[in-house]
């Protein structure tokens, strides 16, 4: 049986109002799910899709609450809070927004490593306080970008922008992939490099991988140890790829020299965790896709996943 107009979707948060507007606008009927209960048994049992918005963790037991579900389309790339498998064993398909990201992410990437390279946050307080109070050619010297090695963890669609930003510094990039990528060699000029070979020769680390089980904490104390005590470490993929106990060793004892984090595990960190504290860490909230044209685009996209399962059609953007 077809759903009726308007179609009624969830979402665990709330919308922001232009938002709202262009999902309205497609005949769909927004009901805020609270991942933490209760819900509304009605509510529950009316839902024809789910629009799901950040990280809320949905399995099976949350999609059993939704007997009459249709489809679930998330906002962003990322779906290690989704549980595929469960959703293919209830026939309902997964979409996200592949490819929308990828320039804002490389972008924001690149923003983080240049940002720790050359003491952007720390000259900015600097700058602002109460002790410059005249200029000193000897404060605050930070890494040279031109002409350094990137390593690049995760040639997927971010980390091959990221390798093209980097060709305007001159800079040699390596990469690890799960698999090697004949073609990367011709088209970026990247080198294939063993994760170990990668962390001992690059000047920059930049984790462009998506979360999965393989790839938690793949990122740890032996990791960081090969690395250079001058490197840097940006993080724009997903907090847990990161042990961030070791990284925090490794800051405070000189492992490496600074980190640059989009993305934290926990997210926010708690507000008392000591890489709050370190003068050689920038953190940005999470803002690696935040443009107004790329966010247009993902909604869009996320609309559209919505329709098509809505209408038992193929996602545009299908993942299960």
């Amino acid at each position: 049986m077809e759903p009726s107009l308007p179609y009624q979707i969830l979402t665990n948060a709330e919308l922001a109002p232009w938002i709202m507007e262009m999902v309205e606008a497609a005949d769909c009927r927004v009901h805020l799910w609270n991942e933490k209960g209760p819900n509304d048994a009605a509510l529950l049992d009316s839902a024809d899709g789910f629009f799901v918005y950040g990280h809320p963790i949905i399995d099976g037991a949350v999609i059993d609450t939704m007997p009459n579900l249709r489809v679930i389309s998330n906002q962003g790339v990322g779906i290690d809070h989704i549980d595929l498998e469960d959703a293919k064993a209830r026939g309902i398909p997964v979409g996200n927004t592949p490819g929308f990201v990828d320039g804002a992410t490389a972008d924001m990437t690149f923003a983080l490593l240049l940002a720790a390279a050359r003491n952007i946050v720390r000259g900015d307080h600097f700058a602002r306080g109460p002790d410059f109070t005249h200029y000193d050619a000897n404060i605050l010297h930070g890494q040279e970008v031109y002409g350094a090695t990137l390593g690049i963890v995760g040639m997927g669609g971010v980390g091959r922008q990221v390798a093209r930003r980097a060709s305007g510094f001159d800079m040699k990039v390596l990469y690890h992939n799960r698999n090697q990528i004949p073609e990367i060699a011709a088209e970026l000029g990247a080198t294939y490099a063993t994760l170990t070979d990668l962390l001992a020769q690059s000047d920059f680390v930049a984790l462009n991988m998506p979360m999965k089980p393989e790839t938690r904490h793949m990122i740890g104390r032996e990791e960081l140890a090969l690395m250079k005590p001058t490197a840097i470490l940006i993080n724009a993929a997903r907090g847990g790829v990161v042990d961030h106990d070791a990284l925090t060793e490794a800051l405070q004892n000189g492992a490496i020299w600074a980190a640059a984090l989009d993305v934290t595990e926990p997210e926010p960190l708690p507000r008392d965790h000591p890489l709050l504290r370190m003068d050689n860490v920038v953190i940005a909230p999470h803002l690696g896709s935040a443009t107004r044209k790329t966010r247009i685009g993902m909604v869009e996209r996320t609309i559209e996943n919505l329709l098509a399962g809505l209408n038992g059609q193929p996602l545009p953007s299908a993942v299960a």
